[in-house]
């Protein structure tokens, strides 16, 4: 019961990373449209801050959960690390270029590091 948890833990994670990318990706290209169809909240920061809170949150939980108990691996950790390095640098370095290559980088490198740990944790005999 304990695996199906993780395993479901990893399919929410990738699933918000993956939100989170391809609204970083898409948003300059939508945002002039956003207010016309009534969702100019997308395009707010504590919006953009909560999906990238709600990623850190899940991936600490599942893989560090998983790490400890299932597979002792550490690569889908070093990923989900990386990832978000990846973010917090497109988002805090006040270099505009940067911005739209690292944050959905970083938010497919998150959604990566569950995906990996998923299927460590299938493959684990314990």
């Amino acid at each position: 019961m304990k695996m199906i948890k993780a395993l479901n833990l990893d399919k929410i994670g990738m699933t918000a990373s993956t939100a989170c990318a391809i609204h970083c990706a898409l948003l300059p290209f939508v945002l002039t449209l956003l207010p016309l169809w009534g969702l100019d909240f997308l395009a707010d920061p504590a919006t953009e801050i909560s999906m990238i809170l709600l990623s850190l949150i899940l991936g600490a939980w599942s893989l560090g959960k998983s790490y400890r108990k299932v597979h002792h691996r550490v690569f889908p950790i070093i990923i989900l690390v990386l990832g978000f390095a990846c973010i917090v640098i497109g988002h805090f370095s006040g270099i505009s270029i940067l911005e739209p290559v690292l944050i959905p980088a970083g938010g497919f490198a998150i959604a990566f590091a569950h995906f990996l740990n998923l299927k460590l944790a299938r493959s684990c005999t314990h």
